[in-house]
């Protein structure tokens, strides 16, 4: 499942972990992306949407 979300576009982004010393680790950080079941112009598909898209209304659930 890719970590896009179809709507917004979002998606996985590089943050750095510091240690106490201040050593940097990269890693990704990962949006919250959901597979839904969505109307899309009358028909019904499977879209990977994030759960702020969910929460805003720009998804309508099948």
């Amino acid at each position: 499942m890719s970590v896009v979300c179809d709507i917004c576009g979002k998606k996985s982004i590089k943050a750095a972990k510091i240690t106490f010393s201040h050593k940097q680790n990269t890693h990704r950080q990962l949006p919250n992306i959901q597979s839904v079941r969505a109307v899309v112009n009358g028909q019904v598909k499977k879209l990977n949407v994030c759960t702020s898209c969910i929460k805003a209304g720009k998804v309508t659930k099948a």
